[in-house]
C-alpha cells in the first residue's frame, strides 16, 4: 500500500470512528427515551402474569406509568422536531447541467481521476470558498434560492434537479472569473475527493444527526407567541443543545479526518499547479474584498447593485498586478483559458451571482423602483456623481440646520457653495456653544425603536464615537452630520419581520456580516467635504467622476485620477487649515464661490 493509499485510509478510519461515537451519543439518548416506558412494560407485564403482585408493585405501576408517558411523549416530540427541522442551506445559484456542461464535464472527470462519487450537482456562492453540502434532509423540498437569481440566470432546473441525491459542489464564482481552467481544477481537486468519506453510511448518519440538532437549535430559538409553545420550544432546545455539546468535539474530528482523507486522495491531482492556484485563492480573496467594500458598497447604500461583480473582480486584480507587478508572467496567464469559459452564457450567471451577492452583504434588495442593476460603464454617472451630490446636500443641510451662516443668509441666494464649508471650517478652534439648530437636529435623532432594530447604520452607531471628539466647528458639524445620517438610514430601512415558514435562510438577519468597520464621526465628515469639492470640480472646472478599481469613486480633472486631494481636505477638517485645499483648487481650475448642483 502507498504512502497515500495509507493516508487516505487513516483519514478515513479516523472519520468512521468519529462517526460512531456521534451515533452512540444519538443511541444513548434513544435509550433514555424509552428506558422508562421499558421500565413500566416489564411492570404491567409482570402484573398481568401474576409475578408483579402486592401493593408496592401496584404503586409502582401508577407511578411509573404516568412518567413513562409523559417521557414517552417528550422524547417522540424532540426526535420529531430534530428528524423534522430544516437545517440551514447556503444561498447559491444553482448551475443546470445543459447551462455548463464543460464544468460538469470538468469535474466528473476529476471524480473519476480521484476514485470518488462526482457531485449530483454544482452550485456557485458569491463568495470566494468552495466546499460541498448536503441537501438530503427529508425536510428540504427544493433547495432555497434567490427566485429573481435563478430567472437571471436562465438555470431554473427541473424538481428533481433541485433536489439532488448529495453532495452539491459549491463553488465561488470570483474564482471562475479570476482561475484558469487548470487552476480550477487544482483547487476543486480536494473538495470533489470528499465525496468518498461523504459517501460512507456511518459518516452521513452522523451529519444528518448533528444538522438536525443544529436545525432544532434554530427552531426552538425562535419561539411562538403562545406561552404554551415557548415552554415546548424551551424544553427542546435545551435538549438539542446538551446532544450537540455531547457530541460537538466527536463531531469536529469526524470532519477533521474527512478533510484529511480528502486532502491526501487529491495529492496525486495537479499537486504542482495546486501550489499556483492557492496563490491565486488568496489574491482573488483580496482583490474580491476591496471590490465589495470600495466598489460595490457605495452603490448598495444608493439602491443600485452592479450587475457584473465577478468581471469586476477581474479588472480590480488585473490593476492590482499591474500596479505592484505581483507575479512574473502575469501577461501570459491571462492569455490561458479562463474557467468562466465553462459556462454556456457567463454574462447571466455573473450577474444572478452578483444579485445574491447584494442581498447577502447588504440586505436587499427591496422590492420598489429604487433598486436596480447598472453596468460598468454607467457607474460613475449613476453611482459616483449621484453619491457625491447626495452627501453634498446634506452636508449643507446640516449646515442649514445648525443655523451657521458665512454671511447675511445661511445659504447664498445664488445657490449653495464650496466657499460655505471651507470657511465654516477654517474658523478658529474652541469651545464650539450648541446652537438651537443643533439641539433640533439632535432632538429628532432616532427613536429608542428604532436603535434597537438598527444599533449600527453602515457600522456607524447612534450615539456618535466612542471616543469624544475635540470641540470646534468641524467636531460640531461632525456630530450633527451623524445624527442626520443615522436617523436617515435608520428610518429608511424597513424591518422585515420573520415568519414561522420561512425559508432556512432568513431575510431578517440579512445582512450577514458588515462591509467595513465603524466610520468615526471625522471620517464621516471628512468624506462629505470631499463630496462638496468633487460637485464644485465637476460644475465649475468640467471634471468628471470615475472609477478606480481598487478604490472606488474617484474624481477625474483632465482625464487624470486627482490623487493629491484626500490630505488636502483632511488639513482642513483635522487642522482647519483650508491653505493646501485653496491653492490645489487655485491649480485645478475650480472656483469655490460658485453654486454647485445638489442631489
Amino acid at each position: 500500500m502507498t504512502g497515500t493509499a495509507m493516508g487516505v485510509e487513516a483519514g478515513a478510519q479516523a472519520a468512521r470512528s468519529r462517526a460512531l461515537a456521534v451515533l452512540r451519543v444519538r443511541s444513548r439518548a434513544l435509550a433514555v427515551g424509552l428506558l422508562p416506558a421499558a421500565l413500566a412494560v416489564i411492570l404491567l407485564a409482570g402484573g398481568s402474569t401474576g409475578h408483579l403482585v402486592g401493593s408496592f408493585w401496584h404503586a409502582a405501576r401508577w407511578a411509573v406509568t404516568p412518567v413513562a408517558v409523559a417521557v414517552l411523549l417528550a422524547a417522540g416530540a424532540v426526535a420529531l422536531v430534530i428528524a423534522r427541522a430544516r437545517p440551514a442551506v447556503t444561498p447559491t445559484v444553482p448551475i443546470a447541467e445543459e447551462s455548463a456542461p464543460d464544468l460538469y464535464r470538468m469535474v466528473r472527470d476529476l471524480a473519476d481521476r480521484l476514485d470518488v462519487p462526482a457531485p449530483s450537482a454544482i452550485a456557485l456562492t458569491p463568495d470566494c470558498d468552495s466546499w460541498l453540502e448536503d441537501r438530503t434532509h427529508p425536510a428540504h423540498g427544493p433547495p432555497p434560492a434567490d427566485d429573481r437569481a435563478d430567472e437571471i440566470a436562465g438555470v431554473r432546473a427541473s424538481h428533481h434537479r433541485r433536489t439532488p441525491a448529495a453532495p452539491v459542489l459549491v463553488i465561488g464564482s470570483p474564482f471562475l472569473w479570476w482561475m484558469r481552467v487548470g487552476e480550477l481544477r487544482a483547487v476543486l481537486a480536494p473538495v470533489v475527493a470528499g465525496t468518498g468519506p461523504s459517501a460512507h453510511p456511518d459518516i452521513a448518519a452522523a451529519r444528518r444527526f448533528v444538522r438536525g440538532l443544529d436545525a432544532a437549535v434554530a427552531v426552538s430559538s425562535s419561539s411562538g407567541r403562545c406561552p404554551a409553545s415557548r415552554v415546548v420550544c424551551v424544553g427542546i432546545g435545551a435538549v438539542a443543545r446538551l446532544l450537540l455539546r455531547s457530541c460537538r468535539e466527536h463531531a469536529a474530528l469526524m470532519e477533521r479526518g474527512v478533510a484529511a482523507a480528502a486532502a491526501e486522495r487529491a495529492q496525486a491531482v495537479d499537486y504542482g499547479l495546486r501550489i499556483v492556484a492557492q496563490e491565486q485563492v488568496g489574491l482573488a480573496y483580496a482583490g474580491w474584498d476591496r471590490l465589495l467594500t470600495r466598489v460595490a458598497l457605495p452603490a448598495w447604500r444608493m439602491g443600485r447593485w452592479p450587475s457584473r461583480l465577478d468581471a469586476g473582480v477581474v479588472a480590480a486584480l488585473t490593476e492590482l498586478s499591474r500596479r505592484d507587478r505581483l507575479a512574473e508572467g502575469f501577461a501570459s496567464r491571462l492569455g490561458e483559458r479562463p474557467a468562466c469559459d465553462l459556462l454556456e452564457e457567463p454574462g447571466t450567471v455573473d450577474e444572478a451571482a452578483s444579485l445574491l451577492a447584494a442581498r447577502l452583504f447588504h440586505g436587499g434588495p427591496e422590492a420598489g423602483p429604487d433598486w436596480s442593476p447598472v453596468d460598468w460603464q454607467e457607474y460613475p454617472d449613476e453611482v459616483v456623481d449621484r453619491k457625491w451630490r447626495t452627501d453634498a446636500a446634506r452636508l449643507h443641510r446640516v449646515l442649514d440646520t445648525l443655523g451657521i451662516t458665512t454671511g447675511p443668509a445661511p445659504t447664498p441666494p445664488e445657490g449653495p457653495n464650496l466657499a460655505r464649508v471651507m470657511d465654516h471650517l477654517s474658523t478658529p478652534h474652541g469651545p464650539a456653544a450648541t446652537t438651537d439648530g443643533e439641539e433640533a437636529l439632535v432632538s429628532k435623532g432616532p427613536t429608542a425603536t428604532e436603535v434597537e432594530r438598527h444599533p449600527g447604520v453602515d457600522g456607524i452607531e447612534a450615539e456618535g464615537d466612542d471616543e469624544p471628539e475635540p470641540d470646534g466647528p468641524a467636531a460640531t458639524l461632525a456630530a450633527a452630520l451623524t445624527t442626520l445620517l443615522s436617523r436617515e438610514e435608520a428610518t429608511a430601512a424597513p424591518v422585515r419581520p420573520a415568519t414561522p415558514d420561512a425559508v432556512p435562510w432568513d431575510d431578517a438577519t440579512l445582512p450577514l456580516f458588515p462591509l467595513q468597520p465603524p466610520r468615526s464621526a471625522r471620517e464621516l465628515l471628512t468624506e462629505h467635504v470631499t463630496a462638496m469639492v468633487c460637485c464644485a470640480a465637476m460644475d465649475t472646472a468640467g471634471a468628471t467622476p470615475g472609477l478606480d478599481w481598487l478604490d472606488g469613486p474617484t474624481l477625474l480633472l483632465n482625464g487624470e485620477r486627482a490623487t493629491d486631494l484626500t490630505p488636502r481636505v483632511l488639513s482642513l477638517v483635522e487642522d482647519g487649515d483650508p491653505a493646501p485645499l485653496r491653492a490645489w483648487l487655485r491649480e485645478s481650475g475650480i472656483r469655490p464661490e460658485k453654486p454647485v448642483r445638489l442631489g
